[in-house]
């Protein structure tokens, strides 16, 4: 969760200011807004989320306390694959995220008929990514997707316009999910090397290796 503190500060010749941090880590935050008060020149000290909903510093408190048990710091990598000749894709999905101080990675693929390209895969490969962090509770809160694929990316973003009907149909569909779970959703485009996780995922659920586990990384 990134947030904001915005408050107000009163310097040694009264002068009020009302000042802004950068974006950065609730629990960041909170050890920074701290050492603020301590001065005894601040005031009015709230937090703001990347959907602009104002906390004070004792709901902020409360909020974190909440959010720990919550999945948080959330990434989804996703990587889809078409097999021309069969006409089958595979979809693969790593997940990662952390609940009450501990770190766990999610590791899916599946097989998929009727899809037409590669480009749909990928489309498909999303929308499983999505129906796992339905599964998993997500919900209010801000998820980084992240592949190989520009064409999904940056249809999803909105800095490319799409006009192919199937990928629209898919779009769709994801943004209403997305939309339903109030998941703020960020994208970033990464090499196949970075991504080689979920692409693995995927060429194994094309040559009929199936995976699916929920790994505690703490342990």
């Amino acid at each position: 969760m990134n947030v904001w503190i915005e408050w107000k500060y009163k310097t040694a010749k009264n002068l009020e200011l009302t000042l802004t941090t950068e974006v950065m880590q609730a629990k960041k935050a909170l050890l920074i807004a701290e050492d603020f008060m301590k001065t005894g020149r601040t005031k009015d000290l709230v937090f703001y989320d990347e959907q602009h909903t104002m906390w004070t510093k004792k709901e902020f408190e409360k909020l974190l306390k909440e959010v720990e048990e919550e999945p948080h710091h959330i990434e989804v990598f996703f990587d889809g694959g078409f097999d021309v000749q069969t006409k089958k894709a595979g979809a693969g999905v790593a997940i990662y995220y952390s609940r009450k101080n501990k770190d766990f990675r999610i590791r899916e693929n599946s097989v998929l008929e009727e899809l037409d390209n590669n480009n749909e895969a990928e489309y498909a490969a999303f929308w499983a990514g999505v129906l796992q962090l339905e599964a998993l509770g997500v919900r209010n809160t801000s998820v980084h997707f992240k592949g190989d694929s520009q064409v999904v990316l940056n249809q999803l973003s909105g800095e490319w316009p799409c006009f192919e009907d199937e990928f629209n149909r898919w779009l769709d569909r994801i943004e209403e999910k997305l939309k339903e779970l109030k998941i703020k959703p960020t994208y970033t485009a990464i090499s196949r090397k970075e991504n080689r996780e979920a692409d693995q995922l995927a060429s194994q659920a094309l040559q009929g290796v199936m995976v699916s586990s929920h790994l505690n990384r703490s342990e």
